[in-house]
């Protein structure tokens, strides 16, 4: 990957981990909703008084992520040699797959993260039990489930990126940001998952919420922190012919 496409890249990472963390002006502004028990998604629901700015700031978030991602994936597959060709001279064929891979998996990261904010909630389920009732009784707009669906996408496209572009990382250079604290963010990823989805199990069964807007939260933190550092290793790797540039 050539410098100046990873600089590219890492740029429209950074604005996108930036605008992916919009929700944190939540804690000094007014938004009605507890941090601990709501969704993030419910930030942006139509019936909220801020919605409107927070789908603006997802869907910046997915558009830059996407556009990073797609910068990213062209630098890699120019490095191998183009379509269906061999690697770069010099290269190592081992480290490819588990970069176009990560990359691809970013990629539908951003897609669905933008899909997420034209799919807003009506209402917000967690602090309004009349939404709760009325979602339960399948009385909600097909939004509900069509943003359900986009944000699982979401997710697991994150998860996959952070998995196989962290192992990238490691293969590649080892001195790299990515490569020293990827693994540590992607188990802390995993708990957050696991938390949310606990969560997420015990408010729909009706056992409560389980602090599931904190976890839900951590999540997505974690995510933007990862991009962060992503796009900070990104700026720092050696770029070039193949024999070092490939991530």
């Amino acid at each position: 990957m050539s410098r100046s496409v990873a600089r590219t890249a890492a740029a429209l990472l950074a604005l996108g981990a930036l605008a992916y963390t919009a929700w944190v002006l939540e804690v000094v502004v007014r938004t009605g909703l507890d941090p601990v028990r709501t969704y993030v998604s419910e930030l942006a629901a139509a019936d909220q008084p801020l919605g409107g700015l927070f789908r603006a700031t997802d869907f910046a978030a997915g558009l830059l992520v996407l556009a990073g991602a797609l910068t990213g994936l062209a630098g890699v597959w120019r490095a191998r040699g183009g379509s269906g060709g061999p690697p770069a001279p010099g290269g190592r064929a081992g480290r490819a797959p588990w970069a176009v891979g990560g990359w691809i998996a970013l990629a539908v990261f951003g897609a669905a993260t933008v899909a997420d904010s034209r799919l807003p909630l009506s209402c917000a389920p967690t602090a309004d039990p009349v939404c709760a009732a009325r979602e339960t009784a399948g009385l909600v707009p097909a939004t509900h489930a069509a943003h359900a669906v986009s944000s699982s996408l979401a997710m697991t496209g994150a998860l996959a990126a952070l998995v196989a572009l962290t192992v990238a990382a490691r293969r590649h250079d080892r001195r790299l940001p990515l490569a020293r604290t990827g693994p540590v963010l992607v188990a802390l990823e995993l708990a957050a998952t696991a938390w949310t989805l606990a969560a997420v199990a015990a408010f729909e069964a009706g056992k409560g919420v389980w602090a599931l807007g904190a976890g839900q939260r951590l999540q997505v933190l974690l995510v933007a922190v990862w991009l962060a550092v992503l796009a900070h290793s990104l700026a720092r790797s050696p770029a070039g012919d193949g024999r070092r540039g490939r991530r």
